[in-house]
C-alpha cells in the first residue's frame, strides 16, 4: 500500500546520515536520557517492588554487520504474584527466544497494568537510548531483532538491514507498528534502508512524537 514516504524513492541513490547526523542524534538522545532519568528512576524502582526482579532486561539482538550486543528494556513481563525475595541485580539477560509470528495485545506474559502502561507509553524502551549515545543503535532505523528473525523472516534481505545501525524508531513503528505482519515489517524495513537520508530520518522522527505520545497500536 503506497504511502506518505513513497516520495523519497526518487532519491538517486541511498545516501548515509553522515556524520552531522550521526552526532546530532547521539546528542540528542543524552539530552533525553537527562530529562527521562527521573522518570526512569522511578518506574525501574516501581517494577522491581512488583515483580520482585531485576527493573532491566538485556535481550541478544543483531547489530550493525552483525554483531551482537544485549538491548536493554524495562521489564514488563513477570509474574502475577512477585517473587518474595528481591533480586539484587539490575540488569538481567534473557536467554535465547523464539519471536512470536506477530505481537498480541492481550499478552498474558504481561500480567501487570503498569507494565501494560509501560508498553503503551514506550517508555519500556527508553532506555535504549543508551545505545544510541554509545553508537550501538541509531534514533532511526531497523529495530534490532533476534538471529532467526532475520534468517526466517528476512532471508537474503538480512544483509541489507544489517548494513546501518538498528534504531529506536522506523519507518514500520510510524506506519501501523505491533499490528504490522513481519512481511510488511520487512518491507517497510528495505525501503528505509534503501532510501535512507537526513530528511527521510527527520521526518520519521517528528511523525513518532505523536504516535508514542498516543500509543496507539503500541503493546
Amino acid at each position: 500500500m503506497p504511502g506518505w514516504w513513497e516520495r523519497y524513492s526518487g532519491e538517486a541513490r541511498p545516501r548515509d546520515e553522515g556524520l552531522f547526523w550521526n552526532g546530532f542524534e547521539r546528542v540528542a538522545a543524552a539530552t533525553a536520557l537527562v530529562l527521562l532519568f527521573p522518570l526512569l528512576l522511578a518506574a525501574s524502582v516501581l517494577v522491581w517492588w512488583l515483580s520482585g526482579r531485576s527493573p532491566l532486561v538485556a535481550h541478544r539482538r543483531v547489530g550493525r554487520r552483525g554483531r551482537p550486543f544485549n538491548m536493554l528494556k524495562l521489564r514488563t513481563m513477570w509474574e502475577a504474584v512477585g517473587a518474595s525475595g528481591r533480586g539484587p541485580l539490575l540488569v538481567e539477560r534473557v536467554g535465547k527466544e523464539q519471536a512470536p509470528a506477530r505481537k498480541s495485545s492481550d499478552d498474558p506474559r504481561v500480567s501487570s497494568r503498569f507494565a501494560r502502561l509501560l508498553r503503551r507509553s514506550s517508555l519500556d524502551e527508553a532506555p535504549q537510548l543508551l545505545h544510541v549515545v554509545s553508537g550501538k543503535m541509531a534514533l532511526v532505523g531497523p529495530r534490532p531483532l533476534l538471529r532467526s528473525e532475520l534468517s526466517e523472516q528476512y532471508g537474503e534481505s538480512a544483509a541489507e538491514v544489517l548494513a546501518v545501525r538498528p534504531g529506536l524508531t522506523g519507518l514500520w513503528q510510524i506506519s501501523g507498528r505491533s499490528s504490522l505482519s513481519y512481511s510488511r515489517r520487512r518491507d517497510l524495513d528495505l525501503f528505509l534502508v534503501r532510501h535512507r537520508s537526513i530528511r527521510f530520518h527527520a521526518e520519521i522522527l517528528v511523525r513518532s512524537v505523536p504516535l508514542v505520545l498516543s500509543g496507539k497500536n503500541a503493546w
